[in-house]
């Protein structure tokens, strides 16, 4: 839920979404009476409908879709809620297979509900709004494919996507920063900026990243590892696959198998490609004895791992299939558990800040259907989660279910420029490895003890990471994390020897300079200067040649009254200086 709503309002606009959907479900099934209906639920920001059609919906088909929800919005139908048997629905559902299909999966014994306005009538547990005519803004968005259940191997569907809202107010703010969001999108930035790409031929979900990107990257991983070490985590590395005995020790394989990638056999066993760092970590833990004095032990590592993501989920950098994850695992003890959570929370504040990232919202996320422990060990985890926000005074919301198999966690959602969540930063509790590794150390007493677990990232994935501060900034990363941060542009050929010793000079005093000597227009290089959200643009005529100055152009199109090159480097210097703790 987002939190910066009510959950009154929270909840109208899911009633008021989830009938919009119904609405658009019947007209769509009239105007193309071949399609056949999948779901159509709400979300935190509209809804959507599937549809089982070989013919794809057009942009045009959504105007006339738009046009006759008016009318059916216009004519106020009651929307009645009944309940059947499995027989009855599937009777009422006969010519929907893929209705019947989860009519099927329903247990003998459980009810199925139905909501129904005019004519239409569609499976649904609600909640609706009353009637059709309390549906007050609606827009329809566009159209995609999705995969049945979202298995590739299923038919694809055509999915409408709309959105509704309890005013015409509300709804033009949110397609505003809809279309904002469009212009910040990182897919669109990226490729513009040369900063990354996504090839077919290597495979979805698997990023190359281009010169720039890579030095953006490089920049973030140098920051993230200096500050790791000063705040007393020991860095290691560890192997990108493992044996299955492994997985099998740390549960992997029965409750994660199904986003990992299928084994490998080499040398009669089976290995399989990380899904997460946590096993090897536990493995260099175990190389030695512990003492009481050695905890807590922080290991940190910006580990890649593969995770199977289904090919309907992947999005550019924020979901993909290969990612770097800046992972640490702390080993403590009881009485140290909180203390180092609460570290953890200040280091992610401190850390985002860096990077301009200050806005931010928390969710505690609970017991999993598939999980391991009893209910007394996840008791105690989470409350020791939710003390610890309490007591920081944090507003935080619950996530039922959303915790990982081996304990329950905190998220921390940043807000972008728009006000969008991006979840990255997450603080796992762990009871559940140590113990199937079988973990100790020799307490005060002589005797063995089980360490706890603290399983943690700050920024998440070095990918997710960084498409957020590509929309946040919406490219122009700030100066100390932009791949050129001075472009020098020479009027004519014969102010190029003047660029060159500019050049000479920014490069030496460790400033990203690059030249632009290419026989084309001022304006036009300026213009592409910008396009590449460069910082500076250095400006050089006959005037800058003969009084040994410089003109500047900054990203933003602001001209800078002309100065020397040695005022300039001064203040460009404070804005690409790496922050310090």
């Amino acid at each position: 839920m987002n939190q910066d709503i009510s959950p009154e309002l929270y909840e109208l606009r899911k009633r008021i979404r989830h009938s919009a959907a119904h609405v658009m479900a019947d007209v769509t099934t009239k105007m193309f009476p071949e399609a056949k209906l999948a779901i159509g639920p709400p979300t935190d920001d509209g809804f959507y409908y599937d549809f089982l059609t070989d013919t794809p919906f057009t942009d045009q088909d959504l105007e006339k879709i738009e046009n006759e929800m008016r009318k059916v919005i216009k004519s106020n139908l009651e929307f009645e809620y009944t309940e059947y048997s499995k027989e009855e629905a599937l009777e009422l559902n006969s010519k929907e297979p893929l209705k019947t299909e989860i009519i099927e999966a329903i247990p003998p014994e459980e009810p199925i509900s139905t909501y129904r306005h005019g004519d239409f009538e569609d499976l649904c547990a609600g909640p609706h709004v009353e009637s059709t005519g309390k549906i007050p803004a609606f827009k329809l968005l566009n159209v995609a494919g999705a995969y049945w259940r979202g298995d590739e191997n299923k038919p694809m569907l055509q999915r409408i996507y709309g959105t509704a809202f309890e005013s015409n107010k509300a709804l033009k703010q949110h397609l505003y920063r809809l279309s904002e969001a469009k212009k910040r999108d990182h897919r669109i930035l990226g490729k513009q900026l040369d900063l990354f790409s996504i090839s077919d031929q290597v495979g979805a979900g698997l990023v190359i990243w281009h010169p720039k990107g890579a030095l953006v990257r490089t920049i973030i991983e140098d920051f993230w590892r200096n500050f790791h070490r000063k705040n007393g985590y020991d860095l290691i590395y560890s192997p990108h696959i493992g044996k299955s005995n492994l997985w099998e020790t740390s549960g992997h394989l029965e409750f994660f198998k199904e986003n990992m990638f299928s084994n490998m056999e080499m040398d009669g066993q089976d290995y399989y490609l990380k899904p997460m760092n946590c096993p090897f970590h536990i493995t260099y833990y175990k190389s030695a004895l512990k003492s009481y004095r050695d905890l807590p032990l922080r290991l940190g590592e910006l580990g890649t791992v593969y995770r199977y993501e289904r090919g309907g989920v992947l999005h550019g950098l924020s979901r993909v299939r290969g990612m770097t994850q800046d992972d640490a695992h702390i080993f403590c003890r009881q009485d140290q558990v909180k203390d180092e959570i609460n570290t953890v929370l200040d280091l992610t504040i401190e850390m985002l800040s860096y990077f301009g990232l200050t806005e931010y919202q928390l969710n505690l996320s609970t017991r999993p259907d598939k999980a391991v422990g009893d209910d007394a060990q996840w008791e105690i985890a989470i409350s020791a989660l939710k003390e610890t926000l309490e007591e920081r005074k944090i507003k935080y919301g619950i996530e039922e279910g959303g915790g990982a198999f081996y304990g329950p966690k905190i998220d921390l959602h940043i807000k972008d420029a728009l006000g969008r969540a991006w979840q990255c930063t997450t603080v796992q509790f762990d009871f559940n490895l140590p113990e199937r590794f079988d973990l100790k150390y020799v307490g005060e007493d002589g005797s063995d003890h089980k360490p706890y677990m603290v399983h943690r990232t700050l920024l998440g994935t070095m990918e997710r990471f960084i498409s957020v501060l590509i929309e946040h900034y919406a490219g122009a990363l700030p100066a100390w994390l932009s791949p050129v941060q001075v472009m020098i542009i020479p009027i004519a050929d014969s102010h190029h020897a003047y660029a060159a010793k500019i050049h000479n000079f920014l490069e030496e005093s460790n400033i990203r300079v690059e030249s632009d000597l290419r026989n084309e227009r001022m304006n036009s290089k300026i213009r592409n200067g910008q396009l590449n959200k460069i910082p500076y643009m250095i400006i050089l005529g006959d005037k800058e040649v003969e009084s040994d100055t410089i003109s500047i152009r900054s990203r933003d199109g602001q001209n800078i009254p002309p100065t020397t090159l040695t005022d300039f480097l001064s203040k460009i210097q404070k804005e690409c200086k790496k922050p310090q703790r």
